[in-house]
């Protein structure tokens, strides 16, 4: 039985050189009521596709270490997992996330077995960064298109030992700590970022994991420019910290993206685990203006169908621009077969948004 809020789906078409990407896309965001900017888990780049005749095609890609330094060579992963726009800066979050080796299928069990014992991080995954976006471009620096005596720059949260300001501002913290000092893997309910949105001078990132006894967690941050391509955390909550937590019950599911809707926060959300389960999408009304130490319970807003072992969704955002009314534009990590077109294509979602 077909799902009552489902509108529509659309294709999107990418160059044959990223064609095995178009299964590993995490992040979207619509600008302009026509550019789509995508993130994919298993790349440094960001993609950019245009609306094109009820489509989206036009495949450009923008090499992330073309305007920001990256803490490691650009052939490791960012694992980019949240896209955002705000005023003239396209900002990207990589997942922030330790990661452990998975079975393959040609192995045997011995060595599948002593896969799983291999754990690591990676220092690109440890990017929050800004890119100043102009007219569909993306720019290194750039003068203000409002303000030629203003400056835009591209600049990433400082890097640090343990991988940037944010992780170590977090070492201490009497909820998060322990997974960050455990270096447990992302998908293992360790500490994983799924999803930025920023509104105003606020940036608020999701937690995939860890999941607290049900409870799912919010990161608000606030940044400012140190230096030239550096950002700092600044000291925001009551107690003095450089964030703050805000504790969502969703149903026991983490996070897996955010999206912005007038002052109000739209929530994908999933299994912590690498497992097939419940994918919801909640509202959380007010969102940008939440109190520190407030246990919040969004509303369910819709049901976002899933598969086995495939269809994914990982990525939301508005698309009411496109389809005349309020609406929503999903992407699947691991999509269904039917969902992949001969000509390097995928297609997405639409569902109407009550």
């Amino acid at each position: 039985m077909q799902d009552p809020n489902f509108l529509n789906q659309v294709l999107l078409t990418f160059t044959n050189s990223f064609k095995e990407h178009r299964e590993d896309l995490s992040a979207v965001m619509l600008t302009d009521k026509k550019y789509l900017w995508l993130g994919s888990d298993e790349t440094s780049s960001i993609e950019r596709l245009c609306w094109d005749n009820h489509n989206f095609a036009q495949h450009k890609q923008f090499h992330v270490a073309e305007y920001i330094s990256l803490a490691a060579p650009e052939e490791e992963e960012i694992d980019i997992e949240g896209i955002d726009h705000n005023g003239y800066y396209l900002w990207i979050v990589g997942s922030h996330s330790w990661k452990r080796k998975k079975p393959k299928p040609k192995k045997s069990d011995a060595e599948n077995i002593k896969r799983l014992t291999q754990v690591k991080s990676e220092p690109n995954r440890y990017i929050l960064a800004r890119i100043p976006l102009v007219d569909g471009e993306l720019h290194k620096c750039c003068p203000h298109p409002e303000d030629s005596n203003v400056q835009l720059t591209a600049g990433k949260l400082e890097v640090t030992q343990q991988g940037n300001l944010l992780m170590e501002a977090l070492a201490d913290d009497p909820h998060l700590g322990f997974f960050v000092k455990a270096e447990i893997p992302g998908k293992d309910n360790g500490f994983d970022i799924e999803g930025i949105i920023v509104y105003q001078h606020r940036i608020f990132v999701g937690l995939r994991g860890p999941v607290l006894r049900g409870w799912a967690v919010m990161l608000e941050i606030e940044v400012e420019s140190s230096q030239a391509g550096v950002l700092s955390l600044q000291n925001i909550s009551e107690a003095g910290r450089q964030y703050k937590k805000h504790f969502m019950f969703l149903n026991g599911l983490g996070i897996r993206d955010l999206c912005l809707h007038g002052e109000d926060l739209l929530i994908l959300a999933g299994p912590t685990m690498d497992l097939d389960g419940p994918v919801q999408l909640y509202r959380l009304r007010g969102g940008v203006h939440l109190q520190e130490n407030v246990l919040h319970s969004p509303e369910l807003v819709q049901k976002i169908p899933y598969g086995n072992r495939e269809d994914h969704a990982e990525g939301i955002t508005l698309a009411q621009d496109l389809f005349g009314e309020p609406s929503l534009l999903v992407v699947y990590d691991s999509p269904a077969k039917a969902r992949l077109v001969d000509d390097g294509g995928v297609i997405a979602d639409i569902f109407k948004l009550g």
